[in-house]
């Protein structure tokens, strides 16, 4: 994300990194406002977070706080510009008179203004989009949580709602998913234990077969290594058909399907599949868990390359994020099932959001699931 200064930092709007387009998009808003300040009261929904630089978040701050000036005496002289300089460099010290000058002097068309404020919107929503991402992803590495499940699910709660404050005020149109490559899934969390406990899952349900049904929302993907995933699709398959369940009986199974094609020790997989402990209950919610963490990783993953892209509007990031949550939203549900006892109804899931919103928030120009990947 671009770097905001502090408000007290010396701030020079002419910065030596090339500006992205907002920067200037920006510049012609404010110098519009600066020529035309009633031009205000056509903007709606827009506000001073709206801006990238501590600079304009304080011009645009003073301007929408002090009383518009009369029209004919603004264009007799700057005694309404000089009240907006000293009320902004009260957050933002490094302003000058010649800064308002420049930025007068930048604006192509101030009847343009309420185009511009659609753009600096368009362009704050990508970060706010952005930065809650960013926020899951660290909250799915913060190992001092508690309770980690419920905190990510909390953090995807208000992901979704920033995605949805998007959509209400960009409405959804015909469009296309961003075209930003995706980044590849994340590695599993504590993959040696991941391992560890899949074995014990996968050689728990040999010995006790009746817990495989205690266990229906656990799928093959919830598993780490795909010859672990292929095994528990055995496992399913015999206890479905009501066929002997041992470690033969799963070793055949797995050759039948092709599982031992990959060089697998037929010999290690027996050995596996012969030492149990704990119970199928356990070792399924804890794999469950790592891969709703996991998910939950590489969809935050996912909604920062795609609001990392400028190239992408409101519209597809919008289309794009709700397709990624909806992958949340799959294993959410098996996760309620698997930890609400069976006296007590699942919370009530989240609403989903409407197909139409209203209108946006700033006047228009004038006229002139996937399937998750194997790991």
């Amino acid at each position: 994300m671009p770097h905001t200064p502090e408000p007290d930092e010396d701030h020079d709007l002419y910065a030596s990194a090339p500006p992205q387009p907002v920067f200037h998009v920006e510049q012609a808003l404010l110098g519009a406002l600066l020529l035309d300040p009633h031009r205000l009261g056509d903007l709606t929904g827009i506000t001073a977070d709206s801006f990238s630089t501590a600079a304009h978040t304080a011009l645009f701050a003073a301007i929408s706080a002090l009383p518009p000036p009369d029209p004919d005496e603004h264009a007799k002289n700057a005694t309404w510009l000089d009240l907006v300089l000293t009320t902004a460099r009260q957050q933002a010290r490094g302003l000058t008179a010649s800064d308002l000058h420049a930025l007068v002097q930048v604006c192509p068309w101030p009847r343009h203004a309420p185009a511009y404020a659609r753009m600096v919107e368009a362009e704050h929503a990508r970060r706010r989009l952005e930065a809650a991402a960013e926020r899951l992803v660290h909250t799915v590495h913060d190992a001092s949580l508690p309770h980690p499940v419920q905190t990510v699910l909390t953090e995807a709660d208000a992901l979704a709602t920033v995605v949805d404050d998007i959509a209400a005020r960009f409405p959804p149109r015909a469009g296309v998913l961003p075209r930003t490559a995706a980044p590849p899934p994340p590695a599993a969390p504590d993959y040696l234990e991941a391992i560890e406990e899949e074995r014990l899952l996968l050689a728990t349900a040999t010995a006790y077969p009746a817990g495989i049904d205690a266990v229906p929302w656990l799928l093959p993907g919830d598993l780490v290594v795909p010859l672990h995933a292929g095994l528990w699709q055995c496992l399913n398959a015999l206890a479905r058909r009501k066929e002997p369940v041992d470690p033969v009986t799963v070793l055949w199974e797995a050759q039948q399907r092709g599982l031992l094609d990959d060089g697998s020790d037929p010999g290690e997989v027996l050995r596996m599949l012969a030492e149990p402990a704990g119970s199928v209950e356990h070792w399924g919610e804890r794999a469950l868990q790592r891969s709703l963490l996991t998910t939950a990783e590489h969809t935050g993953q996912r909604i920062t390359a795609f609001a990392g892209d400028p190239a992408n509007t409101p519209f597809q990031l919008v289309l794009g994020a709700r397709r990624a949550l909806a992958d949340i939203g799959a294993v959410r549900t098996r996760w309620q099932h698997a930890t609400t006892p069976p006296c007590c109804p699942p919370p009530p899931r989240r609403p989903a959001p409407t197909t139409r919103a209203g209108r946006p928030t700033t006047t228009a120009a004038h006229a002139t699931r996937p399937v998750r990947a194997a790991r």
